[in-house]
């Protein structure tokens, strides 16, 4: 049996399971198009395996070309109502602290890719659009690359003499990729 996930952004998930046994499911997750733009998927894949040796993520299965193969976690995706209840926030709190702390794995140590990811967003902005409303929208509520390179400028200057260790990061925490099970806590 197969199931489309429609709780994904840019990303197409699809459960499948033998018969109505939804116990046992694996996760099939397409990359959505041109998403290799913004996502260096090498650094995803070595994340995810890391995160699931530390138990912070489920197992991968496999990879393939344009996706993965994965564990399904029992439990409920969560909407921004979720992340303000205390009991809720607090869990993911204590697991993020759990995944800043991971250091190196297998040889493998994170490293700050922040100011690359930035300059990714910064080449993918658009100059302007078609539609005439949405062009004079665009010109008028957003800031202008400039502005927007210097503010990076003044940003990672500061930022990067802080002296702040890198950490792992899940680089894509939305609410939805955060998975709740009540029975398990």
């Amino acid at each position: 049996t197969f199931q489309l996930f429609t709780d994904g952004i840019t990303n197409k998930l699809i459960g499948c399971y033998v018969g109505d046994l939804t116990d046992d499911v694996v996760l099939v997750r397409i990359y959505g198009n041109k998403t290799e733009l913004l996502v260096d998927r090498d650094e995803e894949v070595k994340s995810f395996r890391v995160l699931q040796a530390h138990g912070c993520a489920p197992q991968l299965y496999c990879t393939f070309n344009n996706g993965l193969c994965y564990e399904f976690m029992q439990g409920e995706a969560l909407d921004p109502e979720h992340v303000c209840n205390p009991d809720i926030f607090r869990l993911i709190a204590r697991q993020l602290a759990k995944i800043h702390t991971i250091h190196a794995h297998n040889g493998w140590i994170p490293k700050s890719n922040l100011w690359l990811k930035m300059g990714k967003y910064f080449s993918l902005i658009p100059t302007e659009f078609t539609d005439e409303e949405v062009n004079k929208r665009f010109l008028s509520d957003i800031p202008s690359p400039q502005v927007l390179q210097e503010e990076m400028a003044w940003m990672k200057e500061r930022l990067s003499n802080l002296g702040s260790p890198v950490v792992l990061c899940h680089n894509d925490l939305l609410c939805k990729n955060i998975i709740y099970n009540k029975k398990r806590g």
